[in-house]
């Protein structure tokens, strides 16, 4: 079996499964033991919006925190990307000024997209400059095993009829295309990247996408970034939203661990 069929057969586990099977009291997150993690996870699915935005927030804060990897973070990325494409995500959460549009959905992409950046090729040479080699701390190579099925989750949203979440879909795949097992799909996403994300009324995305084409050896031209460079550092409103899963986020001061 080739890797790519291999890729085609894998299935996302069972959401239920994840949160059984993984001894969470010997996992860690930012504040300590992960003990209960599998009861946020559970949260994010349910009726009540107050609830599950805290259990959002618990994942941003907590298991994902400053965009570290931890060993709780592998086994809730494998749960969030079982229930990503669940009807029950359509739905709202709260949200913070500076935060993208979207429903829980959308979020838990970003979430996805932020969680695999930190084992993509970019964040291993910055990594490697520093001294520190990514083969040496488990969570990263543990998220490196499981980009297959992260993929698998991510692109199945691509073709969500909610723009917020496709162009979440979209970014959340750029860093899982960096593993060998998944390079091939890269011409389709050159398309997307071009006609979707490199046209968002979000110029992170934009961003995102330029330099994305840039790394990849495509064309971008007729794209257009944010061309003020500082006009987002500048601003007194609260009209620009910082994308899901990005390191700041103005109001993580009260959350620090420290």
């Amino acid at each position: 079996m080739t890797s790519e069929a291999a890729i085609e057969s894998a299935d996302l586990p069972d959401p239920g499964a994840v949160l059984a099977r993984n001894a969470w009291d010997s996992l860690e997150h930012a504040y300590g033991t992960a003990e209960g993690t599998p009861k946020m996870l559970a949260e994010l699915l349910d009726d009540d919006q107050r609830v599950r935005s805290k259990a959002l927030d618990h994942l941003h804060h907590a298991v994902h925190h400053q965009n570290t990897l931890y060993s709780a973070t592998v086994p809730a990325a494998l749960y969030v990307a079982a229930i990503v494409a669940s009807p029950r995500t359509a739905v709202p959460v709260d949200k913070k000024p500076h935060d993208f549009p979207g429903p829980l959905r959308m979020e838990l992409l970003g979430w996805l997209g932020s969680v695999a950046r930190e084992a993509d090729d970019e964040t291993e040479a910055i990594s490697r400059q520093h001294g520190f080699a990514p083969e040496d701390y488990p969570p990263i190579l543990h998220v490196r095993q499981i980009r297959p099925l992260l993929f698998l989750a991510v692109s199945a949203c691509i073709d969500d009829p909610d723009l917020h979440v496709r162009e979440a879909a979209i970014a959340a795949c750029i860093p899982l295309l960096d593993d060998s097992r998944l390079c091939q799909h890269r011409p389709t996403l050159v398309t997307l990247l071009k006609e979707v994300l490199g046209v968002s009324a979000l110029w992170q995305y934009r961003e995102r996408a330029i330099d994305t084409l840039a790394a990849w050896g495509e064309d971008s031209t007729g794209l257009e970034g944010q061309r003020e460079a500082f006009a987002v550092c500048d601003a007194h409103d609260d009209a620009t939203p910082w994308p899901a899963g990005e390191p700041f986020r103005p109001s993580d001061t009260s959350d620090l661990p420290f």
